[in-house]
């Protein structure tokens, strides 16, 4: 019960009014406590009114502080969710990154497998030469190599040992389809 005290003095003096009026038999006295205990009664419904405003009031500014505090959850948690796909995002562009590196350097070391010279051997041939794996690995691609030491090789069926012969590492698509075609081979 809301307000006990204020009940129980309102209650009082009903029950005093009661009693001048059935003991004394005063009409007049107890008319006077009966007013009394009206106006306290509505003294205690506005005092009422306004305490449930005030609950009310308070609950409203509790469920706003709540849904403030859920929203701002909610936002930390996208936040913090924002900020794993970032840091995912740049741990997949360092990997990206970093697999870039390695096809660099992997080609950088498949290129100098790749020799911009060779030594002749005896016995060897341009088809032999421009077939193995770390000159053309297409032995129909020897053009390019005569092409690059007509200086030192008259004869393309002709090689000499210990000739360092020119590989030819940049040519177009073109010169190597000119190349098999002059080789005989397509």
């Amino acid at each position: 019960m809301l307000f006990p005290q204020e009940y129980l003095n309102l209650l009082e003096t009903f029950e005093h009014g009661e009693a001048v009026l059935h003991v004394q038999g005063d009409e007049r006295a107890s008319d006077a406590f009966y007013l009394l205990a009206l106006q306290k009664g509505d003294l205690l419904k506005e005092e009422l009114v306004r305490y449930r405003q005030r609950k009310a009031q308070e609950e409203r500014e509790r469920a706003a502080k709540e849904a403030a505090r859920i929203e701002e959850e909610r936002l930390m948690r996208e936040a913090a969710a924002a900020e794993v796909r970032l840091r995912e995002q740049e741990l997949q562009a360092a990997q990206e990154a970093l697999a870039a590196a390695a096809r660099i350097e992997a080609s950088r070391e498949s290129l100098q497998l790749l020799t911009p010279s060779y030594t002749v051997r005896r016995g060897e041939t341009l088809p032999q030469i421009a077939a193995r794996a770390e000159v053309y690995n297409d032995s129909s691609l020897w053009p390019l190599i005569y092409r690059a030491n007509r200086d030192q090789i008259r004869d393309p069926r002709q090689l000499w040992p210990g000739q360092v012969l020119k590989i030819p590492r940049h040519f177009s698509r073109d010169e190597a389809i000119e190349a098999k075609r002059y080789s005989g081979k397509k």
